[in-house]
C-alpha cells in the first residue's frame, strides 16, 4: 500500500508544479475588487461580524463581552451535540436563557454558568425542548430579530414577547429586559445546568434585600472543580422570590442544593423594563458585588454598550489594514476572536482562586485562565507578542503561579483547573518565546526552573524522552503525536538555556529536540509508530485517522510527518534531498484517497488533499516551501486557503476556532507572514491578503507592510524593500516589527524564481 501511495504522490508532482506556477489554471475564483476603504477615523468594530464561525464546526462564542473579559454573556440554545460546545449554534432557533461564561471554539463543552431568563406569564422550572417550547422554559427566536455587535447582543424572545439586550464589562454582565405584554413579569435564575460535561455539585441562592441576590455554583466537568460566585443587582424591587432545588420547593429567602433555581417576581416596572447587573468572581459573592461597584456603578445601559464598543475598537486599532470588503470583515472578525481568551481570572481588587483552591489576595498582576495551549502556542501567542505586548508578562506570571500551585506548568488550564487536555507542554514554548523576545518582567530564574521541571516529568511517555529514547507505540497510544510535540518544547527549552548560558542543559535538550528523527521511516518517508522491539508498527496506512486508535492525535501520517516546525532543515535532511522533500510536500496537497469504511474525525476538516486546515498541527505546513526555496507555492496555498475556508458567512470557519488559533492564522497570514517556529522570532513570508497593514506595536512604534499592486491575480512576491532598501529574505523578524519601519512587497501574477530562493535568503 505504501509504495502505491508513493507512486500516486510522485506521479502528481508535475501536475502540481504546473498548478502552482500557472495562474491561468488556478482553482481560485477571481474575487471582485472593491473600492479601497479609507483608513481615517474608522470604527473597526463595524467590520466585525460575531456570527462568523457560529455555524458548522466553528463553535465560537456569540454574545456580549469585552477583550479578555471574565464574563462572556450570551444566549444558550437547546443542546444538540458537539457543535453546541459554546452553547450556541447558528442552526438553532431556541434560547433557554442567557449565561455568563462560555468557551469559544473548543472541542469540549463546559461552563455556561448562571442562567437568567426573563419570563412573562407562568414561569416553568424545566427546560423546553427543540420540539416543544410551550411547556418548559425558553423560547423560539428568529435571526431576523437578533443583533450581535462587539460588546452587545439583543434578541426578541418570541414566546414571551420580551426584548433581551446584553452588554458587559470585564467582570460584570449587564442585562436589559423589555416586557412588551401585560402578563406577570418574572426572571428565572437557574444554576442547575451547564454545557457538555458540566454538572452541578453544590449551588446556593440567597436574597440579600429587595434589589439584590447572591450565591454560588460549584460544578464538575471538563474543569473538575469549578467554583463561581455571583452577585445580582436589579433596577426594580423584587416583589417575591421562590426558591427550588430542581423542582422541589425550598422555603425561605435562601437555600443550598444540588440544582438551585429562583423565580423572581416583579410587580412594578418602569418603562416595562428590568435591568440586571451580574458580577462574577472566583473567590466570593462579596467580591462579585465589589466588581459591580468597581466596573458598572450606574444604571446607564447605553453608556456601558458604548464603553464596551470603545474597548473593542481600541484593541482592533492595534492593526490597521486596507483591503476589499470581504478581507476587512474576515480580518477584523478574526482579530476580535483572538481576544476572547485567555480570560481574566481575578477580581477588581486582585484576588483570585489558585489551582490549589487557595485564595490569593490582591495580586499585583492580572491573572488569566482558559489556555488552549496545544492550539494557541503555534500562532496566537506569537501574535500576542506583536499586538498585546503589555499582556505578555502577566500571561507568563499566570503560568508561574500555576506551576507553584500544581508543581508543573499548565497544559490546558480552565477556571483554576488543570484539564490535561491534548499533548505536549506548550506553556514552555510560550515562556521561551516571551523570554527570547525580551519580555522579562517576571522571575526569569523561576521561569526556567518551571520549564525544566515540567519537561522532566515522567507522565505520558516523558520517561522515555528523558532517557533519549523513542516512546514505544505498544506502550502508549498517540506515541508519535506526543513525541513530536515534546520535541518542539524541548527545542524551546534548549534555546532559553542557551540564552541563560546553561550549556549542559542546552546540550541535553538539543538532543531531546532531535528525537523526532527516531520516528521517521526512510523507506515510506512518513513519521511512524515504533514498537519496543525496534520494528515499525504494522499494518500501516498513512491515510488512517482513526481517533485515539493509532499513533497520532486527530490526524494521520500524512499530516504528522511535517510536525517539525523547530527544524525544517533537519526534516529536509531526513528525506535525503530538497527534491524528495518537495515531492512529498507537493503530494500532501494532492492525495484525496480515503480509507474504506473509516469515518474521518470532524477535527480533520478544511481539506486540500490530506492537508487539514481545520486542525492546528497543520497550520505551518504551507509555509515549509520557503525552507526549500519555493516560496511561490506557499503564496498559492495561502490564497486558496483564504478563498475556501474563510468567509463572512456563519459557517465561515472550516474547523474549531480553538480559542483564537484558527483566527490567529488568518490575522498573521493576511498580513503576509506566519510563525512557523513558535519561539525563534522568525515570521515566514507568504502572500498578503491585505493591501496594507500597520501594526501599532507600542506607542510611537509602528511596523508598516505595503503590498504594491496586490490583487486576486497578483499573489506572488516579486521583490521587497525594507525602509527603502532592497530586502531579499523570505522572512521577517520580531526585531524588525519591534523597531518599526516599512516593508514593501511588490506583487505580481507569476512566481518569482529569484525572491527568497537562494539559501542565504531562506528562513533561519
Amino acid at each position: 500500500m505504501i509504495k502505491k501511495y508513493n507512486k500516486i504522490a510522485f506521479s502528481g508532482i508535475l501536475a502540481l508544479n504546473l498548478f502552482f506556477a500557472n495562474p491561468a489554471i488556478s482553482q481560485h475564483k477571481k474575487r471582485k475588487q472593491t473600492k479601497q476603504l479609507k483608513q481615517t477615523d474608522i470604527n473597526y468594530t463595524q467590520y466585525v461580524n460575531p456570527l462568523i464561525g457560529s455555524a458548522g464546526h466553528g463553535h465560537v462564542f456569540v454574545g456580549a463581552n469585552v477583550p479578555f473579559g471574565a464574563v462572556q454573556l450570551g444566549p444558550v440554545n437547546v443542546f444538540e451535540g458537539w457543535d453546541w460546545c459554546s452553547g450556541y449554534n447558528y442552526a438553532s432557533n431556541t434560547i433557554l436563557g442567557f449565561t455568563h461564561t462560555h468557551l469559544s471554539g473548543t472541542g469540549i463543552g463546559d461552563l455556561n454558568d448562571i442562567l437568567l431568563l426573563p419570563v412573562s406569564g407562568k414561569a416553568a422550572l424545566t427546560k423546553g425542548t427543540k420540539e416543544d417550547m410551550a411547556t418548559g422554559y425558553g423560547s423560539y427566536f428568529s435571526h431576523n430579530n437578533e443583533i450581535v455587535k462587539p460588546g452587545y447582543y439583543s434578541v426578541l424572545l418570541d414566546k414571551y414577547n420580551i426584548k433581551a439586550e446584553l452588554t458587559a464589562s470585564e467582570r460584570v454582565g449587564f442585562h436589559k429586559y423589555t416586557f412588551n405584554s401585560d402578563d406577570d413579569a418574572h426572571i428565572l435564575v437557574d444554576l442547575a445546568d451547564g454545557i457538555g460535561w458540566d454538572r452541578p455539585v453544590k449551588t446556593f441562592i440567597r436574597k440579600v434585600d429587595e434589589t439584590k441576590i447572591e450565591g454560588y455554583r460549584y460544578s464538575a466537568g471538563w474543569a473538575a472543580d469549578q467554583r463561581i460566585y455571583f452577585a445580582m443587582e436589579f433596577s426594580e424591587p423584587i416583589a417575591n422570590i421562590t426558591l427550588h432545588d430542581s423542582t422541589a420547593v425550598v422555603r425561605g429567602n435562601g437555600g443550598e442544593g444540588l440544582k438551585m433555581k429562583a423565580v423572581l417576581d416583579f410587580n412594578t416596572l418602569k418603562n416595562k423594563q428590568v435591568l440586571v447587573k451580574v458580577g462574577i468572581s472566583p473567590v466570593s459573592s462579596e467580591n462579585a458585588g465589589a466588581n459591580i461597584k468597581a466596573e458598572i456603578p450606574n444604571w446607564d445601559f447605553d453608556k456601558v454598550v458604548k464603553e464596551a464598543n470603545s474597548k473593542w475598537n481600541k484593541e482592533l486599532n492595534k492593526v490597521q489594514i486596507k483591503g476589499d470588503e470581504k478581507t476587512m470583515k474576515v480580518f477584523y472578525t478574526s482579530l476580535y476572536h483572538t481576544m476572547f481568551a485567555p480570560s481574566i481570572f481575578n477580581d477588581a481588587n486582585g484576588d483570585y482562586l489558585g489551582t490549589d483552591k487557595k485564595v490569593y489576595e490582591k495580586a499585583n498582576f492580572t491573572n488569566y485562565t482558559t489556555f488552549s495551549l496545544w492550539d494557541t502556542y503555534r500562532g496566537l501567542h506569537p501574535l500576542y507578542t506583536i499586538t498585546q505586548p503589555e499582556k505578555i508578562n502577566d500571561i507568563v506570571k499566570s503560568f508561574l503561579t500555576i506551576y507553584q500551585q500544581q508543581g508543573r506548568l499548565p497544559v490546558w488550564h480552565l477556571m483554576g483547573n488543570e484539564t490535561n487536555t491534548m499533548n505536549g507542554n506548550h506553556s514552555i514554548a510560550v515562556i521561551a518565546d516571551a523570554y527570547l523576545k525580551g519580555y522579562r518582567d517576571y522571575d526569569t530564574e523561576l521561569a526556567y526552573e518551571a520549564i525544566k521541571k515540567t519537561a522532566m516529568q515522567t507522565r505520558d511517555g516523558m520517561d522515555y524522552v528523558q532517557k533519549l529514547e523513542y516512546i514505544p507505540a505498544d506502550k502508549m497510544l498517540e506515541s508519535v503525536g506526543n513525541a513530536l510535540e515534546y520535541a518542539i518544547d524541548d527545542y524551546c527549552i534548549a534555546q532559553m538555556a542557551k540564552a541563560l548560558n546553561k550549556t549542559e542543559d542546552y546540550a541535553y535538550f538539543t538532543k531531546r529536540a532531535n528525537l523526532h528523527k527516531l520516528y521517521f521511516d526512510k523507506e515510506t518517508t512518513f513519521m511512524r509508530g515504533k514498537l519496543t522491539n525496534g520494528k515499525w508498527r504494522t499494518p500501516f496506512n498513512p491515510l488512517s485517522s482513526a481517533h485515539r486508535k493509532d499513533d497520532y492525535v486527530e490526524g494521520n501520517a500524512w499530516q504528522y510527518t511535517w510536525l517539525v516546525p523547530q527544524d525544517p532543515y533537519g526534516l529536509i535532511d531526513l528525506f535525503g534531498s530538497e527534491e524528495s522533500f518537495l515531492n512529498k510536500l507537493d503530494s500532501l496537497f494532492l492525495i484525496t484517497d480515503k480509507v474504506e469504511g473509516e469515518d474521518v474525525s470532524p477535527d480533520i476538516s478544511g481539506l486540500i488533499g490530506q492537508y487539514a486546515h481545520g486542525n492546528e498541527p497543520n497550520h505551518h505546513i504551507p509555509y515549509l516551501y520557503a525552507y526549500a526555496g519555493q516560496p511561490w507555492k506557499t503564496a498559492k496555498l495561502i490564497r486558496e486557503i483564504d478563498n475556501k475556508f474563510y468567509s463572512t458567512k456563519p459557517d465561515g470557519l472550516c474547523g474549531n476556532e480553538d480559542l483564537g488559533q484558527m483566527s490567529a492564522w488568518y490575522v498573521l497570514s493576511s498580513m503576509g507572514f506566519y510563525s512557523v517556529n513558535p519561539a525563534n522570532g522568525i515570521y515566514v513570508l507568504g502572500s498578503p491578503l491585505v493591501n496594507s497593514a500597520v501594526i501599532n506595536y507600542k506607542k510611537g512604534i509602528s511596523f508598516k507592510i505595503n503590498a504594491i499592486d496586490n490583487s486576486a491575480d497578483n499573489i506572488y512576491i516579486q521583490r521587497a524593500e525594507y525602509n527603502g532598501n532592497p530586502y531579499t529574505k523570505s522572512y521577517i523578524t520580531q526585531e524588525m516589527i519591534a523597531q518599526g519601519g516599512e516593508l514593501k512587497l511588490y506583487m505580481g501574477s507569476k512566481p518569482s524564481l529569484t525572491f527568497g530562493v537562494k539559501k542565504e535568503n531562506r528562513p533561519n
